[in-house]
């Protein structure tokens, strides 16, 4: 503000006299200046110097060259809407309804709401693939579709290990289903949306927007709520604000293609933006197809019941188990199954794994990781051991788990 003031008052000293002379130069020039202008701007918007400003928005596919790197400018906002637009759709509501107990008011109710997506029709049938958790201890199970329309819906399988689980429902009034796209392909900080029913139907189709924070990593899961970590799921990870009500729906990118199946978020006061979603390509797309063909997940079997070394104190590690000094990870054998592949393989109780396959096994986690991902029904898998200190080798060949 100062310098205007000084340049104007000098001014006035010095053109008393003659003060129209000056002025009306000034105004040809700012006229001749501003046609300049407006004649120009389509060329100099065209050679980027100066921004397209259409009044859309930011412009869409325009590559800029600064050097020896290119830039792809996106309308980020178009992006998400249609993807939006797509994906919307095929997500659903999952009310899970169980009976009342005897001393409270007799009739069913709903124990809980999460989400869904439709991934596909099939004949009359179309199916849901949700999580293990929102529909666990249901005894009737209803599909929220997305005009708010309710049905029934009937569980075809589920698997805690994965946290995955598929539904049938009337495919008639279905007209649209997911398009799952490949988890194997994203980037961290690629933008991304999360669709579901945060607290319940009240919310239905909402959605958030984030990124992706992280992927392939792993996350320690106690199935039974004991205290002991029983399996490490696979995850993405971002930012995408997951809420109760959200388990089951859509992590989708910006082609609108579900790239994972939202399951949970670390619930700590101190923790902010930290939620997770099963990856599709190598997590859901083969779980659901082992569930819509057999109900349940088809995984190999040894026949025993084991604990890892960590779990006992380690005066047992010698005294108990006999171990060698040098021994301190493995898996103990709790109990050997009658008529099991570990029976037919020599294994007894007491009998410490250290190995499968020369792979160092340290605890009951990665004994069950190797077994459950790099091992099918039927395959024969090396198994080294300690016995009373002595350490021994066999094959063991891996069956089917039986139904009891």
């Amino acid at each position: 503000m100062g310098y205007y003031d000084e340049d104007y008052e000098d001014s006035n000293r010095k053109q008393k006299g003659n003060r129209g002379g000056v002025f009306l130069p000034a105004i040809l020039g700012a006229v001749l200046g501003a046609l300049i202008v407006l004649f120009a701007s389509p060329a100099l918007s065209n050679w980027g110097l100066i921004p397209n400003n259409t009044g859309e928005g930011t412009v869409v596919d325009q590559e800029q060259k600064v050097g020896e790197t290119t830039t792809l400018n996106v309308n980020v906002e178009t992006a998400i809407t249609d993807a939006v637009d797509k994906a919307l759709p095929s997500v659903v509501g999952v009310v899970n309804i169980q009976e009342v107990g005897f001393w409270e008011q007799q009739g069913a109710t709903e124990a809980g709401t999460g989400s869904g997506v439709i991934y596909k029709k099939e004949g009359d049938s179309a199916f849901v693939v949700t999580n293990d958790h929102v529909v666990k201890g249901a005894t009737k199970l209803e599909v929220s579709l997305s005009d708010g329309s309710r049905i029934p819906a009937e569980l075809v399988g589920s698997d805690v290990y994965t946290d995955l689980a598929v539904l049938r429902i009337d495919g008639s009034l279905v007209n649209t289903v997911a398009e799952f796209g490949s988890s194997e392909n994203i980037k961290i900080g690629e933008p991304v949306v999360a669709i579901g029913n945060p607290l319940g139907l009240q919310f239905a189709g909402s959605v958030t927007r984030g990124i992706i924070s992280g992927k392939e990593r792993s996350l320690d899961i106690d199935l039974d709520e004991n205290g002991q970590i029983d399996w490490q799921a696979e995850v993405i990870q971002t930012d995408a604000a997951i809420n109760p009500g959200n388990s089951g729906g859509a992590l989708v990118n910006l082609d609108g293609q579900v790239i994972g199946i939202n399951s949970m978020k670390i619930a700590q006061q101190e923790v902010e933006g930290i939620g997770f979603s099963i990856p599709v390509t190598s997590v859901v797309k083969p779980i659901i197809a082992d569930l819509e063909q057999h109900g349940e997940v088809k995984r190999p079997f040894i026949g025993i019941s084991m604990r890892s070394l960590s779990e006992i104190p380690s005066y047992h590690w010698q005294e108990t188990l006999k171990l060698p000094q040098e021994i301190t990870k493995g898996v103990f054998i709790v109990e050997v199954v009658p008529g099991s592949p570990a029976i037919q393989a020599g294994l007894k109780e007491f009998d410490v794994i250290t190995q499968l396959d020369g792979q160092d096994i340290n605890d009951l986690l990665e004994l069950r990781k190797y077994l459950y991902s790099k091992k099918n029904i039927g395959d024969t898998m090396t198994i080294t051991y300690y016995r009373s200190g002595e350490k021994k080798e066999g094959q063991i060949r891996l069956a089917e788990e039986p139904k009891y």
